[in-house]
């Protein structure tokens, strides 16, 4: 076979397995918005070398870009060569992309292939990918059964979903992809969120291991979490599929938010900001009220109102407007927030499905 093998997304996609090394070629701030999944970025053009080279395209001519950009791509290629493929065996195997055109990632493919590696490059580059994963997400939803968990704030949706995980079982925690809570009050601290292009990645790689036999387990969501869009044929799917209901009492889902929400008691600032956007909804008097609980350490009743006169009425407007299931939804009731707790709801959720 003559190398550099050139392969569509839709052959490597089936072909994965046989990459021991899948190699990012753009800027680092490219890879940095999304990337193939498990890819390295060995850029042959860091961030500050593109612009120069995209400029002078435009203001000085082709020729000299092109010439200037021969001289940095071979200087930056080998010193990824020297730095981190020196021991590679003779029959390691990378996949390498760029953006698009080919051009970076050729250079480097053609560089490998006269070494002596079988280098595959993916044709279309990242674009090609995208295309994939965005078809994906339109057109193959429809294969999979899903099933809807839904409960108010609080009742362990997240929990039940990891529960259900620990079980064997499929799982599509969107907020875990999307490195969010989900509400205002969502935010992950230390964790940054994903861009929409890496978030909707995420969410391709994870239904690419499921098994279509099987039902998916879902939390019930807005369209976004946090700044994030979940994708509008994810979306619509969902609302569509069945759903459970989980119920907790509500001290119960007030001590368990008390512990996910533990860095709020903490850092009250953190807390004040964040119901600062919850101004337009309940006024001025009645957040000021809130941060001054929050600030005399009345956290659990703070909770509480947030419960009762924010989260609760919005939900259940919600939940019934966009989730069909909702009206038939097996309920479950659980009274109390112990890992046992959750595997028991776990069982109940899967044994439903068994005797379906």
């Amino acid at each position: 076979m003559k190398y550099p093998e050139l392969l569509d997304f839709s052959d490597v996609h089936q072909r994965r397995t046989e990459f021991d090394s899948i190699i990012d070629v753009r800027s680092p701030a490219e890879f940095a918005e999304d990337h193939i999944a498990h890819a390295i970025n060995c850029p042959v053009l860091n961030n500050e070398e593109r612009i120069i080279i995209g400029t002078m395209y435009k203001q000085v001519g082709a020729f000299e870009a092109k010439r200037l950009g021969a001289a940095l791509v071979a200087k930056n290629i080998g010193q990824h060569i020297e730095n981190l493929f020196q021991d590679k065996p003779r029959d390691w195997k990378p996949l390498i992309y760029c953006w698009r055109g080919g051009n970076r990632s050729g250079a480097m493919a053609h560089i490998f292939a006269k070494i002596g590696w079988p280098v595959a490059q993916l044709n279309g580059g990242y674009k090609a990918y995208r295309h994939y994963v965005n078809h994906s997400l339109t057109s193959e939803l429809q294969q999979f059964q899903w099933q809807v968990l839904c409960g108010p704030t609080g009742s362990g949706k997240s929990r039940s979903l990891q529960a259900l995980a620990a079980l064997g079982a499929q799982v599509l925690d969107l907020e875990l992809l999307a490195a969010h809570r989900g509400s205002v009050l969502g935010s992950v601290p230390g964790h940054a969120q994903p861009s929409q292009k890496q978030f909707e990645s995420r969410i391709f790689e994870q239904i690419q291991t499921f098994d279509a036999q099987k039902m998916i387990y879902v939390e019930a969501e807005s369209k976004k979490i946090g700044t994030l869009r979940v994708p509008e044929n994810l979306m619509q799917t969902m609302r569509a599929s069945s759903c459970v209901q989980l119920s907790l009492p509500l001290e119960k889902r007030v001590e368990l938010l008390l512990t996910e929400y533990a860095h709020f008691i903490v850092n009250t600032q953190s807390l004040h900001e964040q119901l600062h956007f919850l101004t337009a909804l309940h006024g001025k008097e009645k957040i000021s009220r809130w941060k001054l609980m929050g600030e005399n350490g009345q956290i659990p009743q703070l909770v509480r109102e947030l419960l009762e006169q924010h989260y609760d009425p919005a939900y259940s407007k919600s939940v019934v407007k966009n989730f069909t299931g909702y009206a038939n939804a097996q309920l479950i009731v659980q009274d109390d927030i112990r890992e046992s707790d959750f595997k028991r709801t776990a069982l109940q959720i899967l044994s439903a499905e068994v005797g379906a």
